[in-house]
């Protein structure tokens, strides 16, 4: 596999230092790009590795390759094969068309290549021993470790302060690593193996990429498996477990959709039946309900919320505590399931046994950290240059000095590193930049709920009944899609500071670069996203005060209150736009769209510079022009965010949306093929990587799906009705039923108690004149002793809601527990296929060494028949007689 490099407009003298000291090093071949590079100022090289460098690279990165060696796969034997069998029948016509796919009998065994054990390697084709993945794996990390310190003796001018400058400034622009650091300086503007191939056309050749869009990235094969053996081979193993987590995740949706769905149609079948929600619908019952806002709202009638009560049942129903406790075990069994299919994929990939060091090759330090610890060295160094400025010395010692100079670039950065001294104005940074962006959230957060505030007082006033009727309705709506603009914008916003503040910390490797960006973004995108419905689950109505007393923000805004269903059903609608909005918008139009803009903005840019025969240049382009023009692959961490806080949505506050895996399952059947398109037809082919996991997202998985036990647990305490109506069913019911239970839940107030100023400019909206109105509250009556304080019911309430949220919470941690702790995470004939694999590799070892021991005792006993015939003529008394024998007297 060639890997491809771009460079842009250099002189020429640059242009060709630059060439061999990058490409024509380390035994890399270099290629000029065939023909005439038709695309003005761009030139390529095509750089390639000959056999003798792939074999030393493959045994200095430890990689696995199949051995001359086969052996049988243990099979399932008696009603296991028998369900296997069938299971593999019904599930043919889903399959991928694609070689391989199907279980194997037999498995090569696999060995880290070794130059010295190469008899034990099949090698009869060496052209396809190391696969494309493989070569362009191998030529970029050595691209990677190779030093451009080279040319700086080309680089430099003069003799005294003119070399040391041109000296100076090649250091900075080279840092210690080739590829890498050329890179970031902007001498090369691109880096990138090539694909394989057109993948359409009637006269392409057969390939990978071909297969991979014919099996893989085309929406008409939705209903199929991955072929996620192929997905490894051309894009290497951190991307096929990506794909391969992305496949199990959906898989793991559908029983917990078809659960939702059963738990919804069971409010939509039992919705007759609720008799709250009756009572509040029955106008007989005539309860009259106080303002919702001051002055502009008059009072209102409980049975105009007939439909907001009704709505409410379809989510707020005895059959959604149960669904919680079913989705937290759901959760741990996800992850258990993942676990276990991870390391059937580390089994049939031959990472086994790998440490993650190993698997990751060896980590090179970023271009960004170099170049700041020979920044640190240069001061180093020229603090000891005006130590040594007043301490004669001699003349002799004038040419040693130099060429110390001239190396400092190379020894110093070997001895200096980055210390928390160095990076603390860059953690402070982090910190307050955090914390304000977290504040900004919490400030749009409040603007918005002033924006209910004074849109349903504005609505209030007008004269229209319809509109004055569906003011909870618009103000709820309105809200929710402004509350989703702003976090699809700061989502993108968040990631660029994210990016930004990981890069001011100069983290030394890429995978600490990786693992703190993602938590920086996983960070703000998860309060971005979250912190509206948390309000709404947690927040609103719980401090909003009473009537005659109510809570104001800047003493001009009165906290805004729940329906009197709860407030449950906002939430249900506040859950369901965002997470359908932000999959709608930002995961799928944004994922279309901007790539093609991209591209087609590269195109109009490439046709500016192009000659005037480009539609002639079109149809000749050759590999590595058109793959150019794709778009660069960015890394994994945008596509497992959005996953991470779709799978936030389906967990957190499921027991408010049960259908929400029912639409993450929707949308992630349109992910896996958006997704494979995207990096088959839209992105240049990434430099494979390979990996054992999926790294942190893994630990980020986990803790959201603890946290949704306790926010579920919350939700079914606090912001649904649940308890409260268990509490009047064995406490207060005189005949066992919920009869009587709305007017249980709502306290009295008289009209003449309100502040100045704030009692209704219209009381007789209803044709009546109101002087008791109902609130939803446990307090004491108008005409009690305490009037206006906290009943006792309140607290027995209060109490009974802390109990569920402890029993529930510690009920449901131990059922996760023990499904963890019941499934094994490395399935059994796995563990047993990975001890055979070892038992084999020894007795090869030994039937190896046997056979060197015999053909050693063969060449031993061909020379000693050999020196018989000198022995024959008869030996001669003394020493070597036998008379004497050994020798020895």
């Amino acid at each position: 596999m060639r890997v491809n490099e771009k460079y842009s407009t250099l002189p020429a003298e640059d242009r060709s230092v630059h060439i061999i000291n990058i490409c024509a090093i380390e035994d890399i071949g270099y290629l000029p790009s065939e023909g005439t590079t038709k695309i003005h100022g761009v030139g390529f090289v095509k750089i390639h590795a000959p056999w003798n460098v792939l074999c030393r690279e493959a045994e200095f990165l430890k990689l696995k390759m199949p051995t001359k060696k086969l052996y049988h796969i243990n099979e399932t034997r008696g009603l296991l094969k028998k369900i296997n069998s069938v299971l593999q029948k019904i599930t043919d016509p889903i399959q991928p068309k694609v070689a391989g796919h199907r279980p194997q009998t037999t498995k090569r065994l696999s060995y880290p290549f070794s130059r010295e054990k190469q008899h034990l390697f099949d090698l009869s084709d060496k052209d396809s021993f190391f696969d494309s993945k493989t070569r362009s794996t191998i030529v970029y990390e050595i691209l990677k470790r190779t030093t451009c310190t080279k040319a700086k003796y080309s680089m430099g001018q003069g003799e005294g302060r003119k070399k040391d400058s041109a000296l100076l400034s090649k250091r900075r622009k080279c840092s210690k690593y080739g590829i890498t650091s050329l890179l970031a300086n902007g001498v090369y503007s691109a880096a990138y193996p090539l694909h394989d191939g057109d993948y359409e056309g009637e006269n392409v050749e057969f390939n990978d990429r071909k297969l991979l869009y014919q099996e893989w990235a085309s929406y008409g094969v939705f209903y199929k498996y991955q072929p996620i053996d192929l997905v490894r081979k051309y894009f290497g193993e951190k991307i096929g477990l990506y794909f391969a987590w992305l496949g199990v995740y959906t898989q793991m949706l559908i029983p917990a959709s078809v659960v939702g769905i059963i738990v919804f149609l069971y409010g939509c079948a039992t919705v007759d039946e609720n008799i709250p929600s009756m009572e509040m619908c029955d106008q007989r019952h005539n309860i009259t309900m106080c303002p919702l806002c001051d002055k502009t709202c008059s009072y209102w009638k409980m049975s105009s919320a007939c439909a907001t009560a009704r709505a409410s049942h379809l989510f707020d129903n005895p059959a959604t505590v149960f669904f919680s406790v079913f989705m937290a075990l759901w959760a741990a069994t996800f992850m258990e399931h993942w676990k276990r299919k991870q390391m059937r994929l580390n089994y049939r990939w031959d990472l086994t046994g790998f440490e993650e060091e190993e698997v990751s090759g060896f980590d090179h330090p970023r271009a960004e950290y170099e170049a700041r610890v020979l920044e640190k060295s240069l001061r180093k160094e020229s603090k000891s240059k005006e130590k040594r400025r007043h301490i004669p010395e001699e003349s002799t010692n004038k040419w040693k000095q130099r060429v110390k100079t001239a190396m400092a670039g190379v020894k110093l950065t070997d001895k200096v590193k980055l210390t928390w001294r160095d990076r603390f104005p860059a953690y402070v940074t982090n910190l307050v930049s955090i914390v304000f962006m977290i504040a900004v959230t919490f400030a749009i957060v409040l603007g918005v709920i002033i924006y209910r505030i004074s849109t349903a007082a504005a609505l209030a006033m007008n004269s229209s009944p319809s509109v004055r009727s569906n003011i909870r309705v618009t103000v709820t709506a309105t809200a929710v899609i402004i509350n989703l603009v702003v976090i699809i914008l700061l989502d993108e916003v968040y990631g660029c500071i994210a990016r930004w503040l990981t890069k001011i910390e100069v983290p030394k490797t890429e995978k600490s670069f990786e693992e703190r960006l993602i938590f920086k973004a996983f960070l703000l995108k998860f309060v971005n996203s979250y912190t509206p419905i948390f309000y709404v689950a947690f927040f609103k109505g719980r401090f909003v005060g009473r009537p005659g007393d109510y809570v104001y923000i800047f003493r001009s805004f009165r906290m805004e209150e729940c329906a009197p269903g709860g407030c449950l059903m906002e939430l249900c609608i506040q859950l369901s736009i965002i997470m359908l909005g932000k999959q709608l918008i930002q995961n799928n139009l944004f994922e279309i769209g901007i790539p093609k803009m991209k591209k087609f903005i590269r195109y109009l840019r490439l046709r500016r510079q192009s000659p005037p025969d480009h539609d002639e240049y079109g149809k000749k382009r050759q590999r590595y022009e058109a793959d150019y023009t794709l778009e660069p692959f960015a890394g994994l961490t945008p596509e497992y965010m959005e996953m991470i806080i779709q799978f936030g949505f389906v967990t957190l506050f499921v027991a408010s949306f049960p259908l929400a895996p029912l639409f993450a399952l929707l949308n992630n059947i349109i992910e896996i093929r958006l997704d494979a398109k995207k990096f088959v037809t839209e992105l240049r082919r990434p430099v494979a990587v390979r990996a054992k996991d999926i790294g942190i997202w893994y630990n980020i998985l986990r803790g959201v799906g603890k946290l949704a036990v306790i926010i579920n647990a919350f939700v079914i305490s606090f912001t649904s009705d649940f308890i409260p109506r268990l509490v009047y069913l064995y406490m207060y019911s005189q005949n066992g039923t919920m009869h009587g239970f709305v007017n249980h839940t709502l306290s009295s107030f008289n009209v003449s108690d309100f502040q100045n100023g704030t009692a209704p400019n219209d009381p007789l909206d209803l044709g009546y004149e109101v002087q008791i109105c109902r609130y939803k509250d446990y307090r004491e009556p108008p005409w009690s002793e305490h009037k206006y304080d906290i009943s006792k019911d309140f607290w027995a309430v209060l109490a009974a809601r802390l109990a569920f949220v402890i029993v529930f919470q510690n009920l449901v941690m131990f059922m996760s527990d023990f499904v963890d702790w019941v499934i094994p995470d490395i399935p059994k004939d796995i563990s047993q296929q990975i001890h055979k694999e070892k038992v084999l590799m020894v007795e090869l070892f030994m039937r190896e060494e046997q056979g060197k021991q015999r053909l050693l005792g063969t060449w031993m006993e061909k020379d000693r028949k050999k020196e018989e015939p000198c022995n024959s003529h008869g030996p001669k008394a003394g020493l070597d007689s036998p008379e004497y024998p050994g020798g020895a007297l």
